[in-house]
């Protein structure tokens, strides 16, 4: 078996932060070709240049691979499975989602004329992924990208504009709320009802795995119930490379039923400054990258890096998703 290397390529809407280091890094196996390659051999390569590509993705917070001939959701999976990375099963996230095969699933089900807002995915679970694979299966004609922004850069920039708000977020952490329906909303992003959040049609069962995610439960007469996360921190210290980042979607999300603005507080229980949630939204916008998405692509994102996003487009736009431990 001949021995195949990734080239480093680059494409316009990469941007190069300190050490001119770009981001994402974009790889290929045949740059210099139209010809897509197979997804056999973009499985072969990863498994053989495996201790390559984890220390590109620590260096950079984010991996385009382009140019594959990547065409299934079973392809796609043969390629997640090729990196060793063990499964996270989805419970408790909030977005409504289905298991297509194996470790692969839809993104997030909402029309895809809706926005989605920067977030870490399951930022707020005790245990959320640390690793995140994309693959377009269907590429939208126009829109429709997923923006990527390394969670240090904002947490960099906010510490410098408003070092007491920041300060004050280290100290007491986020409290999440949110009303639950009983069954799934497809309309909302964060839609997913508390029957599936928590597999399962039983209140007591629920509030026992809610529990679990240091989640609380409140019923209310109509059938929904609130949902209360936190004090979560919003800021935590990436270790391995020795950095404070950006760990939270901050802003209120737009949801039936749901006050914006009581939505997230600090975990004192006081609100959260509108002005500063606008800067901070500001700052994201500014500081992404958003890589129109080309059918075959796959992007693996390093989930304590970097936050990612939704812009909106018209149908058929298909993305999928794995989530890593």
């Amino acid at each position: 078996m001949a021995d195949h290397h990734f080239t480093e390529t680059q494409i316009p809407q990469q941007r190069n932060y300190y050490n001119s280091v770009p981001f994402p890094s974009v790889l290929s196996l045949n740059p210099t070709t139209t010809v897509p390659c197979s997804a056999s051999l973009l499985v072969e390569t990863i498994k053989s240049k495996k201790p390559f590509l984890d220390s590109l993705l620590h260096k950079t917070g984010a991996v385009l691979f382009r140019g594959f001939d990547i065409k299934t959701a079973e392809d796609f999976n043969d390629v997640v499975e090729a990196f060793g990375y063990e499964d996270l099963p989805y419970v408790g996230g909030t977005a409504p989602r289905t298991n297509v095969v194996g470790r692969v699933y839809t993104t997030n089900e909402t029309p895809p004329d809706k926005n989605i807002g920067f977030h870490h995915e399951m930022a707020q679970a005790p245990e959320y992924p640390s690793k995140l694979l994309f693959f377009c299966e269907v590429a939208p004609a126009s829109g429709g990208e997923t923006p990527i922004v390394l969670s240090h850069i904002v947490y960099e920039r906010m510490r410098q504009k408003y070092p007491e708000f920041v300060e004050k977020l280290e100290k007491h952490g986020l409290i999440y709320s949110r009303l639950l329906r009983e069954d799934d909303d497809t309309s909302s992003p964060i839609g997913r009802g508390w029957k599936s959040t928590f597999s399962t049609e039983d209140k007591a069962v629920a509030e026992e795995r809610a529990a679990k995610l240091g989640i609380r439960l409140e019923w209310m007469e109509d059938g929904r119930v609130k949902r209360i996360t936190g004090p979560v921190p919003a800021i935590r210290h990436d270790k391995s490379r020795q950095r404070k980042i950006w760990f939270t979607s901050m802003i209120g999300w737009e949801h039936a039923g749901n006050d914006p603005v009581n939505t997230i507080t600090f975990g004192d229980g006081t609100p959260l400054p509108a002005d500063i949630c606008h800067d901070c939204l500001k700052f994201l916008e500014e500081e992404c990258v958003a890589i129109p998405w080309l059918e075959g692509d796959v992007l693996l994102i390093d989930n304590f890096a970097v936050l990612h996003s939704r812009r909106p487009s018209k149908p058929p736009r298909r993305i999928l998703a794995s989530l890593c431990k």
